[in-house]
């Protein structure tokens, strides 16, 4: 999984292009498939642990690798990227370029996405 969130988010920020600059969003459109299939060595499975606040009184939740998966296959992969990106409206802006989908079909087949293996 690592390899793929750092090569995502490198694709995602556009840091592999000429002109690229920290405050422009020069990054391309990236789709991830197969998403459920991601391997993790050792027990990362069972001790990652998700955690969010909703900033009120007793709303924090903590979610296992496992129950993630069941909610949204695609959150792990998601929240991985978007630890990489900046945190700001730049950050947002290209997060919104980024698709995953668990299986191996996606519609962005109009597009004429290029290959890129990881």
């Amino acid at each position: 999984m690592g390899r793929l969130v750092t090569q995502a988010a490198r694709l995602l920020s556009g840091k592999h292009k000429r002109d690229w600059s920290p405050n422009h969003d020069h990054g391309d459109f990236v789709i991830i498939i197969n998403a459920d299939k991601i391997a993790f060595t050792g027990t990362k499975k069972d001790d990652m642990r998700y955690f969010s606040h909703s900033t009120y009184p007793g709303g924090w939740r903590n979610l296992t690798y496992t129950q993630a998966v069941i909610k949204r296959p695609d959150y792990p992969v998601r929240h991985a990227i978007w630890g990489m990106l900046s945190h700001n409206s730049l950050g947002r802006k290209m997060v919104t370029k980024l698709h995953i989908y668990t299986g191996e079909n996606h519609p962005h087949g109009a597009q004429k996405p290029e290959l890129f293996n990881v």
